[in-house]
């Protein structure tokens, strides 16, 4: 599976940019998805899930309430709307695919997409 993440930029605090991560391969619904993000000098951080068919959504008490993750498996797609954005979510943002469904918020995926930088600006 290869994955293209794509929506980032630069985007004032308060902004709803949507992020979109595209995948190759025709068994897309298989994969249970991730959005992950990692900001200059600290680790890769969990910030959403959702399981292959859809029916489950996982989020990160930090973005819970702001962020939706959601997917369309007829266009191999998983987004991740993002509103009420802060400054302290300035990251680059990686969409992750995997076959297990357990423990979703870990880093434990098969394939990462390439990251789209999100700036916000205060």
């Amino acid at each position: 599976v290869q994955l293209q993440a794509s929506g980032g930029g630069l985007v004032q605090a308060g902004g709803s940019p949507r992020l979109s991560c595209a995948a190759s391969g025709r068994t897309f619904s298989r994969y249970h998805m991730g959005w992950f993000r990692q900001a200059p000098g600290k680790e890769r951080e969990f910030v959403a899930a959702i399981t292959g068919n859809g029916g489950s959504t996982y989020y990160a008490d930090s973005v819970n309430g702001r962020f939706t993750i959601s997917r369309v498996n007829a266009k191999n797609t998983v987004y991740l709307q993002m509103v009420s954005l802060k400054p302290e979510d300035t990251a680059v943002y990686f969409c992750a695919a995997r076959t297990n469904p357990y423990g979703l918020a870990n880093l434990s995926y098969d394939y990462w997409g390439q990251g789209t930088q999100v700036t916000v600006s205060s």
